[in-house]
């Protein structure tokens, strides 16, 4: 079995670790979501207190579809809650919410590693669309030049993924914070907001683990085709 083969196994591994993470997320999320915070607060209140106690009175909220689609835009400057998150006065939605406000406070502290990933994302949102084309004609065609060129364009993606994990545990570290400071929560359900935001950030060690792995074979692939 050749190294580059042998690479398949940990992929598997970290693919496998990325799927039982997506549904880790959504049980926990759904497991807290039965369990309302002791304060009554709704994702909404918790956010809107959370931001207006930074400063922040000038960042919106606002209500968007679906389920675990909650996101902070620094473009826009908005942040952007899961109808259920929204609504709800749950562990799991004022966790989320809260989460969320994290991020817009790292963007009005400019904290250092979100900057960059800001810096990152235009090359590595053309990188990543560009890279799949240029390894899949490099191996089709046997031609070098264009596997190098998509490892390289690969990098950067698998780069901003490594970026991005700080700034997420970051963002959850501030929320706790704030959270329990604040009085969103109380000690006893500190623990429960902890398992909410540990098995979303397990996502992102996931799929970042996986993309590493990926990109690992293909440097192998690309150096034992070079010899």
């Amino acid at each position: 079995m050749s190294l580059s083969t042998f690479m398949y196994i940990p992929i598997l591994l970290a693919f496998a670790l990325t799927i039982w993470a997506q549904f880790r997320v959504k049980g926990t999320f759904s497991r807290f979501s039965e369990v309302p915070t002791q304060s009554r607060m709704t994702g909404y209140e918790a956010a809107r207190r959370m931001l207006d106690a930074n400063g922040l009175h000038d960042v919106p909220i606002e209500p968007v579809r679906g389920a675990l689609t909650d996101h902070y835009d620094p473009i826009h400057r908005v942040v952007r809650l899961s109808e259920p998150v929204y609504y709800e006065n749950s562990i799991s939605a004022v966790s989320v919410a809260c989460h969320e406000v994290g991020h817009a406070i790292q963007h009005q502290q400019s904290y250092s590693m979100l900057m960059l990933r800001h810096r990152m994302f235009p090359f590595v949102n053309f990188a990543s669309g560009v890279a799949p084309f240029l390894l899949i004609a490099g191996f089709i065609f046997g031609a070098l030049n264009l596997i190098g060129l998509g490892i390289i364009f690969f990098s950067a993606a698998v780069a901003f993924q490594v970026v991005t994990l700080p700034v997420e545990f970051n963002a959850s570290n501030r929320a706790r914070d704030i959270m329990v400071s604040e009085g969103f929560i109380t000690n006893d359900e500190e623990r429960g907001v902890a398992k909410v935001l540990n098995a979303a950030a397990l996502t992102y060690v996931a799929a970042a683990l996986l993309s590493i792995m990926e990109l690992l074979r293909y440097i192998l692939i690309f150096t034992s085709n070079r010899d």
